[in-house]
């Protein structure tokens, strides 16, 4: 266990409760799914008169979905200042890879009609079919990918 969690197992599970309580929440209170591509799509209407971007789903959402997701940017600068490990994390990985990766990640999203958070919290707690055959195919992906890299010298 040591091994999996170097530095403890309690803040993912802290994490993933709070996680869970917050998209109930939104639900149970206003009957709105929290997945963040829909954030991100909603928030390019201000920015695009595209037909697709324009639909009422996004525009009628929008202002929400941005102060939500402000929500989890301002909760994770609070985490980092109040308990994070009090110096800054960097990595080796360069910017372009990032950039590109981040353009994948965003194109696929869409492209699945959904992003992890979307289809993995909120589609399988409301039990939708469509999100467990993404969330399979999320994890399948991803453990092939890592194995693929650590076969090939990745770290």
């Amino acid at each position: 266990m040591e091994s999996m969690f170097p530095h403890g197992w309690q803040h993912y599970l802290a994490g993933g409760l709070l996680i869970g309580a917050g998209v109930s929440l939104l639900f149970l209170l206003t009957g709105w799914v929290g997945g963040m591509s829909t954030v991100f799509t909603s928030t390019w209407s201000w920015v695009t008169r595209q037909p697709f971007f324009q639909q009422p789903r996004f525009v009628q959402t929008r202002g929400w979905r941005l102060v939500f997701a402000l929500g989890l940017v301002l909760g994770a600068a609070l985490w980092w200042l109040w308990l994070g490990p009090g110096h800054a994390l960097h990595t080796q990985v360069p910017a372009w890879q990032l950039g590109l990766g981040g353009v994948l990640v965003g194109f696929g999203s869409r492209l699945g009609n959904g992003c992890t958070s979307g289809h993995g919290i909120c589609g399988l707690s409301s039990l939708q079919l469509p999100s467990l055959a993404a969330v399979l195919t999320f994890m399948a992906t991803a453990f092939l990918t890592a194995n693929l890299v650590l076969a090939f010298g990745g770290r």
